[in-house]
């Protein structure tokens, strides 16, 4: 089971992401070229809210009980993932490249050719 300094190291290993604490010391925000695509909160490490294409989000949701609406978030573009232990680890880290690799698709061109660097 992934516990939060494996979730801390998987996420801070992809190219152009930071981290901060900008809701407070114990929610930890994982950000990519400026832009969120992952949170938790370090106290409990309960639950990873993750961006998601909406459609699939809501198919996820129906498949596992532990996927829920983002909490705090957008509930039709964020999921709340549970880390209770029912969901497989590749899945959790299958639903973070997911995030990940919605913000950067969104990134706008400069930001994106910034990001490309960055993997080189």
């Amino acid at each position: 089971m992934i516990d939060v300094e494996t979730y801390r190291e998987y996420c801070l290993s992809k190219p152009g992401v930071t981290e901060s604490c900008p809701f407070g010391p114990d929610t930890l925000v994982f950000k990519v070229m400026n832009k969120m695509f992952a949170l938790t909160n370090l106290a409990s490490f309960e639950f990873i809210n993750l961006k998601c294409e909406p459609e699939r989000a809501q198919e996820l949701r129906d498949q596992h009980e532990a996927i829920r609406p983002g909490y705090h978030m957008n509930k039709q573009h964020w999921n709340s993932v549970y880390m209770d232990g029912t969901l497989p680890d590749q899945l959790i880290y299958e639903l973070i490249d997911h995030s990940y690799e919605l913000i950067v698709d969104s990134l706008p061109k400069k930001l994106k050719e910034e990001w490309k660097d960055l993997k080189r």
